[in-house]
C-alpha cells in the first residue's frame, strides 16, 4: 500500500466527498474540507509569525476540534499536544522545556495553561468551531500582536517536526521524543496495513488525542487509509454503546482498562453488538489479561489484536495478525514495521527463545531524543533502539514481554513517572525520604503507590500527602496508597529499591 513523506500526502488519500471526521451529534466533515481547513490553518499560523518547526502547544478537550488541529498544525508547525488535565505547575515545565512559540486553547476556556502563557510570553491562539463539518475550525489570537513573518513559512518537509510529546523519565526528568512526518506517517501506515484499513471502515476513537497511541492507531492510520474516524469527548462506558449505534464502526483499539469496563456492560448491549458488528477490536498500551481477550471476543463475535508501541516508536513496533493468520493472547504478535531484536548488556543479538531487552530499528523509531546524549547514549546500540523493555521471541517470530526494565508506572495506559512523583512528596516539610513505585492492580495493571521516612519529629497523615500532590499533579499520578516506614529497602549498592518494592512491601 501508499507510503508517505509528510502529513500533506497523507491526507492526500481520501476522495474529496469521502467523510473524514464525524462526532456525536455532528455533521461528518469530508476529506476536501479538512484539506482546505489544513492550508487556511498554515497560512494563519504563518500570519501569526509561527511557521515549520516552531512548537505549539494543544490544550484542547478530546474530539474532533483536537484531532483536526492535530493534522492541521503539524502540517505547518510542529505539534505539541498536552494532557488538558494538568496543573499550573505541570504546564510551566512542558511549555518552558518544549520552548512554545504559542498555545492553542478552545475559545472561553480557562485552563491554568493560560496564565502559565502570559508569564511565560507565550503567544495564545484561540480555536472557534467552524460551520463545514466536525473538527472544522478557525483560530484568532488572543491577543492581537504586530508579528514577524516566520522564518520558514509553508507547508512541512519529510525532515521537520511534525510531534513532540513527553516521555515520562524514571531516573531523570520527562525526555522530549521529537517524531517527524517521516516517524509518524511510516507508522500511521504501520498499523494501516496490519489492519487492513480500507475506505469503507469506521473507527470509533475512545483514545486521548495527546497520546501517541490515540494520535497514530486512533486518528493517522484511518487517515492513512481514506477512512472515517468517529471522534468522542474521550472514553464514557455509559455512552460507549450509543456511539456505536451513532457512529457504526468497523473497529476501535482502546487500552486494556478501557476494554475491561467495556466487556461488562457487553451483554446488555447485544441488539447493539448484532446491528453494528466490528471487523475487530485493537489493543495497545499495557499488557492485556488472555482471560478479558476470550471475554471481548465471544461478546462481540470478532477478534482482538493486541499490539505493543511505545512514544519513541511513533507508537506500533509489534502486533498480533488478523485472522486468518494466527494469533497468540499473552504475546504481542510479530513485529509490525520496524524490525524487532533481543539485545544482550553488551549490544549482542540473541537467538530466538533467548531473554534479553526488546531492540528496535526502522523509519519508524525517532533519532534521538533532544538535548539528551546521555539519554542517547544509553538508548542506542549498533543503530538499535533499546525499548527498556524485557522479551523474548519464539521460533515463530511472536514477541512476549517478560518484565519492565524501566520503572515507569502503566495506569491504565497512562505512563507516569515515579521520579517525579517523588521530587513532589520530597517538597513537604515533613517528608525525608520517599519512594514512588508501582503497585499490581487488576484493572488499571498498576497503581501508584509511595513508601515515605519522615523526619524526626515531624509528622503527616497519608490524606495529607495525597492532598499536597493533589495540588500540583494530575490526578491519575497522584498515589492512592502512601506507606510511612522507617527505612526504606535498598540494595546491595545502597541505591533505593523501586522495582519489587510492592512485593517486599507485601502488596
Amino acid at each position: 500500500m501508499q507510503q508517505f513523506s509528510t502529513l500533506i500526502d497523507l491526507l492526500s488519500v481520501g476522495a474529496a466527498d469521502a467523510i473524514a471526521i464525524k462526532a456525536p451529534n455532528a455533521k461528518p466533515l469530508s476529506y476536501g474540507d479538512l484539506r482546505t481547513n489544513l492550508h487556511k490553518t498554515v497560512a494563519t499560523l504563518n500570519s501569526f509569525g509561527i511557521g515549520r518547526q516552531d512548537r505549539v502547544a494543544i490544550v484542547l478537550p478530546n474530539g474532533p476540534e483536537m484531532a483536526t488541529a492535530f493534522v492541521c498544525i503539524a502540517a505547518g508547525a510542529t505539534a505539541a499536544p498536552l494532557n488538558p488535565v494538568y496543573r499550573a505547575d505541570e504546564f510551566e515545565f512542558y511549555l518552558s522545556d518544549l520552548q512554545a512559540k504559542a498555545l492553542i486553547v478552545e475559545r472561553g476556556s480557562n485552563s491554568p495553561a493560560l496564565a502559565v502563557a502570559a508569564k511565560l510570553q507565550i503567544q495564545v491562539l484561540e480555536l472557534s468551531p467552524s460551520h463545514e463539518g466536525a473538527g472544522a475550525f478557525t483560530l484568532t489570537q488572543q491577543a492581537p500582536s504586530a508579528t514577524n513573518a516566520p522564518t520558514l513559512p509553508g507547508l512541512a518537509e519529510p525532515d521537520d517536526i511534525a510531534l513532540i510529546l513527553h516521555t515520562s523519565g524514571t531516573t531523570s526528568r520527562p525526555k522530549i521524543v521529537p517524531l517527524s512526518h517521516i516517524n509518524v506517517c511510516a507508522s500511521a501506515c504501520n498499523v494501516r496495513d496490519n489492519l487492513k484499513l480500507h475506505t469503507g471502515d469506521c473507527g470509533l476513537n475512545i483514545m486521548p488525542l495527546f497520546h501517541i497511541h490515540g494520535l497514530i492507531a486512533g486518528l493517522l492510520a484511518p487517515l492513512a487509509a481514506g477512512s472515517s474516524i468517529f471522534c468522542t469527548p474521550g472514553f464514557n462506558a455509559l455512552k460507549f454503546f450509543a456511539w456505536m449505534s451513532e457512529s457504526k464502526p468497523t473497529w476501535y483499539t482502546a487500552v486494556p482498562t478501557m476494554h475491561q469496563t467495556i466487556v461488562t456492560r457487553a451483554a446488555h448491549n447485544q441488539d447493539i453488538i448484532a446491528a453494528n458488528p466490528l471487523r475487530f477490536l485493537r489493543s495497545s498500551s499495557s499488557s492485556m489479561p488472555p482471560q478479558v481477550i476470550s471475554e471481548l471476543e465471544q461478546a462481540f463475535h470478532a477478534p482482538l489484536i493486541e499490539a505493543y508501541g511505545m512514544t519513541e516508536a511513533a507508537h506500533q513496533m509489534a502486533s498480533n495478525p488478523l485472522p486468518p493468520a494466527k494469533r497468540i493472547p499473552g504475546t504481542v504478535g510479530v513485529a509490525a514495521g520496524p524490525e524487532v531484536g533481543i539485545m544482550d548488556q553488551d549490544g549482542n543479538l540473541l537467538e530466538r527463545g533467548a531473554t534479553g531487552e526488546i531492540v528496535i530499528r526502522g523509519p519508524n523509531v525517532t533519532k534521538g531524543y533532544e538535548s539528551n546524549p546521555k539519554a542517547n547514549a544509553e538508548a542506542y546500540t549498533n543503530g538499535w533502539f533499546r525499548t527498556g523493555d524485557q522479551g523474548m521471541m519464539d521460533v515463530e517470530g511472536y514477541l512476549s514481554i517478560t518484565g519492565r526494565l524501566k520503572e515507569i508506572i502503566s495506569r491504565g495506559g497512562e505512563k507516569i513517572s515515579p521520579r517525579e512523583v517523588d521530587e513532589i512528596l520530597m517538597d513537604h516539610p515533613a517528608v525525608q525520604q520517599v519512594v514512588t513505585f508501582g503497585i499490581p492492580h487488576e484493572k488499571l495493571g498498576e497503581e501508584v503507590g509511595a513508601a515515605v521516612v519522615l523526619r524526626e519529629g515531624a509528622s503527616a497523615t497519608e490524606k495529607e500527602l495525597r492532598e499536597f500532590v493533589a495540588i500540583r499533579l494530575a490526578d491519575f499520578k497522584v498515589p492512592r496508597k502512601i506507606l510511612f516506614l522507617a527505612e526504606i529497602p535498598k540494595g546491595a549498592t545502597g541505591k533505593l529499591q523501586r522495582i519489587g518494592l510492592a512485593a517486599k512491601l507485601g502488596l
